[in-house]
């Protein structure tokens, strides 16, 4: 009797094994793979810049740590003096970069260490010109005062919400216009969106020199900055079902 119970139990095990293998490929088969339709828009905005962010620092060279120190704080103080005179807000000037490092002097002509031990300072400061008239005069009284690093003239506009939005909008007809171009010619009809991704991308353009430092012909013109016009540039990747 043992026996018999032991061999029942068995067979029903084995039987559940069979029924669980056979209902699998049942529900495989049941999810059939959505079709769909990727596109890409782009919406744009063409917007005169009314505002700018530039570095501008202080680059001194000598044998001595200390001296090169103090002749660096001294003459970026002027610079610094030179700003708020010219009418920039204290807010808009921001110390970014200070580093004092030692270097070997070289022979220009062999190559060769020349022994003698020297060390660099930098100062640096990130301003903000809400003025972008007068950007060509700061550039030119900063140079008289002791720039003579003048790095990355950014150009921006101040609001540009309104403009972006109107851009995103544009982005994602253009990509719905792709889309039924598209599935038409195919022979599909189009469904439900299934994702949408953007990014908004702005070129910036720049400006890359150095001022001459430490002086310069107060009578100098104004250094020639054209803003021009930023060209921001929208674009959306949707995702539709077809059918």
């Amino acid at each position: 009797m043992k026996t018999k119970t032991i061999v029942f139990a068995t067979l029903a095990l084995l039987a559940l094994v069979v029924s669980a293998c056979g209902v699998a490929p049942a529900v495989n088969g049941s999810s059939a793979p959505n079709r769909t339709l990727s596109v890409a828009g782009s919406g744009t905005a063409n917007l005169v810049p009314d505002i700018a962010y530039i570095y501008l620092g202080v680059h001194t060279e000598l044998p001595s740590a200390s001296e090169a120190v103090q002749a660096n704080n001294a003459q970026t103080q002027q610079m610094i003096d030179a700003l708020t005179n010219f009418g920039i807000d204290a807010k808009d000037i921001r110390t970014t970069n200070f580093s004092i490092y030692p270097f070997d002097k070289y022979d220009p002509l062999t190559g060769t260490p020349t022994g003698e031990k020297y060390y660099s300072v930098d100062n640096t400061v990130y301003v903000t010109i809400r003025d972008l008239s007068k950007l060509g005069g700061l550039l030119d009284t900063v140079v008289t005062a002791g720039a003579n690093t003048v790095n990355s003239i950014q150009f921006d506009v101040a609001d540009k919400d309104s403009a972006l939005k109107q851009a995103r909008a544009d982005a994602l007809a253009d990509a719905k216009s792709k889309a039924e171009e598209l599935s038409s010619v195919a022979g599909v009809s189009l469904g439900e969106i299934q994702t949408i991704t953007f990014v908004d991308n702005q070129p910036y353009p720049l400006y890359d020199g150095r001022g001459g430092g430490g002086g310069g012909d107060s009578e100098a013109a104004a250094v020639p900055i054209a803003p021009g016009q930023l060209t921001f540039v929208v674009t959306v990747n949707v995702t539709y079902e077809i059918k």
